[in-house]
C-alpha cells in the first residue's frame, strides 16, 4: 500500500503496454493512491473490518471512473478482498492467484513465501496458494520478524540496504533447505530489495510484476 510500489505497479503497467503495443501506447488506466499511515495502525489493531471497509469504497470510485478490473496493488491487503469483491461488480484480479498460475507454469509445486508477519503467518494468503495446488512454507519466528521489520521499517520508507538483501537471501536459503524449490516475493516492496533478474538459487516469483502482467493480459484480451 505504500507509494514506492505503487510507483512500480504505474511503472511496469505503462511499460508493459508500450512494449506490446508500441508506438505512443500506454496504459489507460485509473489509479487511487491511499495514505499508508492510518493503514498501517488500522493492521496493527487487527482492524480488518474497517479496512475492507476502507479499500472496498475505494474500489467503487475506480469502478465508477469506467475501469473494468480492479488490482488491489498489495499481498497484504488481500486479506480483505472479499469485502472489496462484494462491494463491486466488476472482477477484483487476486495476486495469489497470478503468483501461483507464473510457479505452477514453470513446473514448481513447493514454494517459500517471504511477506509481512500478517500474509506469512495468517490463512487468507497461504491458503489462496495452496487452493491453488502449491505447498507453502514460511520463514522460522526470527525471520519472520527480520523480513516484516526491513518491509516496513525501510522499503516502504524507499530504503534500500544491501546488509537486508543479503539476510534475505540467507533466509531464502533455508527456505531452499526446507524443501522450497522457488520463492513468491508476496510484499510488493521486497521487489525493491531483490531483483528477480538475477541469479538466484530458485526462482524468485515476483508478485508486483506479475499482478500487472496478469492485468495487462486481461485488459488487452478485452
Amino acid at each position: 500500500m505504500s507509494w514506492e510500489s505503487t510507483a512500480e505497479y504505474y511503472r511496469l503497467a505503462n511499460e508493459s503496454v508500450k512494449a506490446r503495443l508500441g508506438g505512443l501506447h500506454s496504459a489507460d488506466l485509473a489509479l487511487v493512491s491511499v495514505d499508508f499511515a492510518p493503514i498501517e495502525e488500522l493492521q496493527i489493531a487487527g482492524a480488518w473490518e474497517e479496512l475492507g471497509a476502507m479499500l472496498a469504497a475505494e474500489a467503487q470510485r475506480l469502478e465508477q471512473a469506467g475501469a473494468g478490473i480492479v488490482v488491489l496493488a498489495t499481498n497484504t491487503m488481500h486479506k480483505v478482498a472479499p469485502a472489496i469483491e462484494t462491494a463491486i461488480g466488476i472482477p477484483l484480479l487476486h495476486i495469489a492467484d497470478a503468483a501461483a498460475a507464473a510457479a505452477k507454469a514453470a513446473g514448481i509445486r513447493i514454494v517459500g513465501l517471504l511477506g509481512t508477519a500478517y500474509t506469512m503467518e495468517q490463512e487468507f494468503y497461504r491458503d489462496r496458494l495452496a487452493a491453488n495446488g502449491l505447498t507453502v512454507l514460511i520463514p522460522d519466528v526470527d525471520d519472520r520478524d527480520l523480513v516484516h521489520r526491513v518491509i516496513f521499517e525501510e522499503l516502504v520508507r524507499g530504503i534500500v540496504r544491501d546488509d537486508s538483501r543479503a539476510a534475505f537471501e540467507v533466509i531464502i536459503s533455508r527456505l531452499v533447505a526446507a524443501g522450497a524449490q522457488g520463492i513468491v516475493l508476496g510484499c510488493t516492496e521486497i521487489e525493491l530489495l531483490l531483483d528477480p533478474d538475477e541469479p538466484s538459487q530458485v526462482p524468485l516469483f515476483p508478485t508486483t510484476r506479475l499482478h500487472v502482467e496478469a492485468a495487462v493480459n486481461w485488459a488487452l484480451a478485452e
